[in-house]
């Protein structure tokens, strides 16, 4: 199952750490011009050359290995593509530029409160002296910003990596469960109805089987998680959602035609849901981008959470052909 960047990068360090082994840490402190990984990605590599997570997506890598050698002393600046030649040679794209801070670690207890705010899914910030090693804590503030780097000093936010809960298992769930994987998203599938789960075998995936408004309260119920319902099953959709639309999830959305949304949206407003709560659901789900397949109609969903992630206004979104589109395809006895 994916974890997500940080929180990978977390659990095998602090596992070779624990075995003995020491490690540095590779933070991306800063890039000019293109770069393949953004500021704050983070890289965890031993002596022997054993690396989890990236800070170039692979072409940095072995040099750091043979650059850095054993874990040890004070925290290292290093830069990358300084020169055109060696943007060359480092594959960095159109003379992009990449500074990396390198941490070495001997203890686990270096890193373990940042996994351990990842998993319990809460927010640390965690300031390293680059002149001493010596390493700090404070929780993290609301104004607390991802990554800070001065002179002296390396800051960064740890948290947990955003989670995607999906409500009933399919087809279309399962193109839905890739996508987000591939996006560094923790993907939980909630069916109560699966009569095998020893058998699961979605690998972008971990399955539950509680009922879906258990399953949210217990497992969605903070500012980096969405719940998307796509059952076609009222029963379990709208438990779901009742739980998910009074939560903190940043994105709530439902599987339906134009239709099928609207009676819905009554259903839930008699059982006692708010217009203001009611709002907050997006159904149809997706962008309109007239898909019919289960993969189309995935990248709508996605291409939804990810606007919606990012604070990006969507604007009044017409009546959306993906309505019904997934309606017809439905029809035709295909599962979306």
């Amino acid at each position: 199952m994916n974890v997500g960047g940080d929180q990978e990068v977390l659990e095998r360090a602090a596992a070779w750490l624990e075995a003995g082994t020491s490690v540095w840490l590779v933070t991306v402190a800063a890039t000019w011009g293109s770069s393949p990984r953004p500021p704050g990605s983070l890289m965890a590599l031993t002596e022997g050359g054993l690396s989890v997570g990236s800070v170039s997506g692979g072409c940095l890598e072995a040099d750091l290995t043979q650059r850095l050698g054993k874990p040890e002393g004070t925290p290292q600046r290093l830069q990358y593509g300084v020169s055109s030649e060696e943007a060359h040679r480092f594959g960095l794209p159109c003379g992009g530029r990449v500074e990396v801070i390198a941490e070495p670690l001997q203890d686990a207890a270096a890193i373990i409160p940042a996994l351990a705010a990842c998993c319990e899914r809460r927010r640390v910030y965690r300031q390293l002296d680059l002149r001493s090693g010596v390493v700090t804590w404070r929780p993290a503030e609301r104004e607390s910003v991802p990554l800070s780097v001065g002179e002296a000093r390396l800051g960064k936010l740890f948290g947990p990596t955003w989670r995607l809960l999906i409500i009933g298992d399919g087809q279309l769930s399962r193109r839905v469960a890739e996508m987000a994987a591939a996006l560094d998203y923790e993907v939980i599938i909630c069916d109560p109805r699966v009569e095998a789960p020893e058998e699961w075998d979605c690998a972008a995936a971990r399955l539950e089987t509680r009922m879906p408004d258990d399953t949210v309260l217990a497992l969605a119920d903070d500012p980096r998680s969405a719940v998307v319902a796509l059952t076609h099953d009222p029963k379990l959709d709208d438990m779901a959602l009742m739980e998910a639309l009074g939560c903190k999830a940043f994105y709530v959305g439902a599987l339906g035609s134009r239709r099928n949304s609207a009676g819905r949206r009554e259903r839930l407003a008699e059982l006692g849901l708010t217009t203001r709560q009611l709002n907050r659901l997006s159904g149809p789900i997706g962008l309109p981008l007239g898909g019919r397949s289960p993969a189309e109609i995935a990248v709508s969903i996605v291409a939804e959470l990810t606007a919606v992630k990012y604070g990006v206004s969507l604007g009044q979104r017409p009546d959306t052909l993906l309505s019904t589109h997934s309606a017809d395809t439905h029809r035709r006895g295909v599962e979306v």
